[in-house]
C-alpha cells in the first residue's frame, strides 16, 4: 500500500530529526529539526513537489551529520518511489555546501562563500527555492543575536540571492526584502 504525501513527509521529518540527533540551533537553543521544518513549510508555499518538501527537511543532513547520500537514499526508498527518492537526494546534494573550510583550508571565508554563491547560481530552480527559504530562516534566527556575525552572514546571503535567479520569484523577492531590511537595520541612523 502506497503512503500518502503526509505520511512520507512525516517519515522524512523523523529521519532528519534522528540524523541531527542532539544538535541544537546555535542562537535559539531549539532542537535542530525546527529549522528544516520551517524551511520546508516556507518552500511548500511555492512548490508542490514532494521531493522538494523532503529535500527541505533533509537539506543540512549531509553537511552536518555523518549520514551519507547512499544511507539517506536507502531510507527514502522505504517510503518513496525510486524516482522521488533519487530527486530528493539530487536536491539535497545541490543544497550541500562544497566550499567548506575542511575541504578548502587555504581559502578564506569570503573566497569560499563567493565560490559557493557561484555554484548555487547553477543549481536547479527547486533547490534555489529551498535555499531562499533556508536563508530567510537563518536570517530570522540571527537577527538580534550575534550582530557581528549577522552582518557577515546577511551580506553573504545577499550575494547568494543575487546569484540565484532560477527559483520561485516571489519567495526570492521576499528573501531579498528581508535581507535588505536587515542590512538597513545595521546602518547608522542619521537624523
Amino acid at each position: 500500500m502506497a503512503l500518502s504525501a503526509v505520511e512520507i513527509i512525516d517519515y522524512v521529518k523523523k529521519y532528519a530529526d534522528q540524523a541531527h540527533g542532539e544538535q541544537v540551533r546555535k542562537y535559539t537553543g531549539e532542537r535542530y529539526i525546527v529549522h528544516p521544518v520551517r524551511v520546508m513549510e516556507s518552500a511548500r508555499l511555492y512548490t508542490n513537489e514532494l521531493s522538494a518538501h523532503a529535500a527541505a527537511l533533509l537539506h543540512d543532513v549531509l553537511e552536518d551529520t555523518p549520514v551519507t547520500a547512499e544511507e539517506m537514499e536507502t531510507s527514502l526508498l522505504e517510503v518513496m518511489s525510486s524516482k522521488d527518492a533519487a530527486r530528493t537526494i539530487e536536491l539535497v546534494i545541490e543544497l550541500t555546501d562544497i566550499f567548506v573550510k575542511e575541504s578548502y583550508p587555504s581559502l578564506n571565508r569570503r573566497t569560499r562563500k563567493e565560490k559557493e554563491a557561484a555554484r548555487l547560481s547553477r543549481i536547479s530552480a527547486d533547490a534555489q527555492t529551498i535555499k531562499y527559504a533556508d536563508i530567510m530562516d537563518n536570517v530570522n534566527d540571527l537577527v538580534g543575536q550575534d550582530t557581528d556575525f549577522a552582518k557577515v552572514y546577511i551580506r553573504e546571503s545577499k550575494k547568494m540571492l543575487k546569484a540565484m535567479e532560477s527559483g520561485n520569484r516571489t519567495l526570492r523577492e521576499r528573501a531579498i526584502k528581508l535581507v535588505d531590511a536587515c542590512l538597513h537595520s545595521f546602518q547608522p541612523q542619521i537624523p
